[in-house]
Formats: C-alpha cells, sequence, structure tokens
C-alpha cells in the first residue's frame, strides 16, 4: 500500500530513514526546497570547477616545477603574472609565434583570442540565423535539409581537422589555387599566421553555425504563429514581421546561443591543432597555457598564471555580455 493511501486512511506512516526523510522535506520551505534540489548541481560544480580554478591561482603563486621532484618551487607572489605582462619569463617570442610579429607573447595570444572570438562567433551568428529560418520553413524536404546542416556538428574535431588540411593543402587542394588568384592566401597556406586564421576561422564557422541554428531555431518555435496571422492581416511586410515580430521575440534565444559560443571561442584550442595549423601559426590563450605546461622549460607557474588571466578574460566578457542583454532585454520590453 502506497504511502498517500496510508495517510488517507488515517493510518500511522511506517517508521524508517526514508520516511523520516520524507517529512523532513515535506516541513521545508519553497526556497529551502529549492536549494536541496540544487545542492548536488552546487558540489558538481564546486568539484570540477571553482576547485581546479582554485588550485591554478594558488599554483600561479609559485615558482616553476623543480625538475625531477615533481612539486612546485618556493613561493614567487606576483613574479610569474608581472613576467607573463612583461614579456620577461623563460619562453621566447619565437619559440610559440612569429617572431615577425615585435609584441609581446601575452598580448599576441590575447589579440588573436579576442580577434577569432569576434569574427568566428559573428560567422555563426548570422549563418545560424539564416540555417535556422530555413530549418523551420515548410517545404518538401526540410527533413534532408535539418539533416545536411546538422551533419557539420555532428562530425569529430580531429576529422574536421583533416578535411580542412586537405582542403587547403598546397598541390591539391579544392579551394587553395582559387583563394590564391584572388590574392587571399599566400603562395604557402598553412605557413603564414593570416592563412592558418583564415582557415581556423573558416573550419569553426563551418562545424559550429550547426549548434547555434537549433538553439535559434528552438527560440523560433516558441514564437506564437498567431501574431503572424494578425500581421499578415494588418498588411504587413516580410521585413516588418521580421523586425518587429521575429527578432524581438527570438532575440532571448540569440544571446544565449551567442553567450555559449563566445565561451568556447575563447578557449579555443582543439580546432588549432586539428587542422594541422599548430599554435606556432595560430596562437591562442590556451596554446600559450599548454606551451608553457608542457613545452620544453615546463614552466608549470607560468602556465597557471596565464590560466588564471584567461578565466580573468572569459569573466570580464561575461560581465559585459550580461550587462548588454540585460539593457537589451529591457528596451525591447523583457523585464
Amino acid at each position: 500500500m502506497s504511502l498517500a493511501v496510508a495517510v488517507e486512511q488515517g493510518r500511522p506512516r511506517a517508521s524508517g530513514l526514508f520516511t523520516r526523510v520524507g517529512t523532513w522535506t515535506e516541513n521545508l520551505s519553497e526556497q529551502a526546497y529549492a536549494y536541496l534540489l540544487l545542492a548536488p548541481g552546487f558540489l558538481i560544480l564546486l568539484l570540477f570547477a571553482f576547485w581546479p580554478l582554485a588550485s591554478a591561482i594558488r599554483m600561479s603563486f609559485f615558482a616553476d616545477l623543480v625538475t625531477g621532484t615533481g612539486r612546485l618551487g618556493a613561493f614567487a607572489g606576483l613574479t610569474n603574472y608581472v613576467q607573463l605582462l612583461t614579456n620577461t619569463n623563460a619562453l621566447a617570442p619565437a619559440a610559440f609565434l612569429d617572431p615577425s610579429f615585435q609584441v609581446p607573447v601575452l598580448q599576441q595570444a590575447l589579440f588573436m583570442t579576442i580577434l577569432f572570438a569576434v569574427l568566428s562567433v559573428a560567422g555563426e551568428t548570422i549563418l545560424g540565423f539564416l540555417y535556422a529560418m530555413l530549418m523551420q520553413g515548410e517545404y518538401s524536404g526540410r527533413k534532408v535539409v535539418r539533416l545536411l546542416i546538422i551533419v557539420p556538428w555532428a562530425i569529430p574535431i580531429v576529422i574536421q581537422g583533416m578535411i580542412f588540411f586537405l582542403m587547403f593543402r598546397p598541390g591539391y587542394g579544392l579551394l587553395t589555387e582559387p583563394l590564391q588568384s584572388l590574392g587571399i592566401f599566400s603562395s604557402l597556406p598553412l605557413n603564414t599566421t593570416f592563412d592558418g586564421f583564415v582557415i581556423v576561422t573558416v573550419a569553426d564557422v563551418w562545424k559550429t553555425s550547426a549548434f547555434m541554428a537549433l538553439l535559434i531555431l528552438a527560440g523560433l518555435e516558441s514564437i506564437n504563429q498567431d501574431l503572424y496571422d494578425v500581421a499578415d492581416v494588418a498588411g504587413a511586410s516580410r521585413w516588418q514581421r521580421f523586425r518587429y515580430i521575429t527578432f524581438p521575440l527570438v532575440f532571448p534565444a540569440l544571446m544565449v546561443a551567442i553567450l555559449f559560443r563566445t565561451l568556447g571561442a575563447l578557449r579555443v584550442y582543439g580546432i588549432i591543432e586539428s587542422t594541422s595549423v599548430g599554435c606556432t601559426t595560430v596562437p591562442s590563450m590556451s596554446c600559450l597555457v599548454v606551451e608553457l605546461m608542457f613545452g620544453s622549460a615546463s614552466l608549470y607557474g607560468s602556465a597557471a598564471a596565464a590560466s588564471v588571466l584567461i578565466a580573468l578574460v572569459v569573466g570580464v566578457f561575461i560581465s559585459i555580455y550580461l550587462l548588454f542583454i540585460r539593457r537589451s532585454n529591457q528596451s525591447l520590453g523583457f523585464a
């Protein structure tokens, strides 16, 4: 007999651990019960996010790993941060980036990461919005179109890297000669920072536009179709329907999609290595951390300091972004 039936018939509850826990949860307020349900998620976040970040912060204040001991060196304070910011650490610019750049290592990596994030997310947003509207339309063959749009997102990043490596390979790449004739690529693609940056950005846009499209499509599907019927009766054009109905109502989903992709773009690393471009050609902040930590010098303290700086950059972007979303929602009447 169930507990609910037993209570209705006036029978006392059976004693036991689960009964006591159930009684305790029933007596909680709604706010306390919500915190109880969120507690496992907070615990996982603490173990797998905040604890590694705290360990990296602690490591950044110590000297680099002592060779052969597996232990950090003496307490160094802000030395690792100062060396990164002033380009006086043991990692020479020529060992990580194009030596023709007369800019400190950290500034080069930061500039390349932000530039990649801006261009890739902008391309993915525009293409993803077009994909989403195409996926939403009613026409024959829509299922095939949806499948073709989603396929790039399902392809493993290693296979994707090989595809673009062969596509732009000198001699037999399909796009090498046409782009060279237009003056976009040099005579040896994948050999200069500009060429590699273009390839990595195009590869990232090709793959992750489907992710943007799925999130935007969810926003499009949530729009009440009666609004479009009213707009048709009022004689609104397609542009007016998009401006006054589609875009304002899909805006919250669009902002969430952009936020997710911006966070991913600021951590870019895999697509750079998988296209065989390499961190020495197209650097990023994540590349800098990997090179510092696993390079010949094994600069663990400097790598930890670089990772903390990445976290700060991401935090600044998130703060600015959330502020922008809040003000945009207020202007559109969502808050």
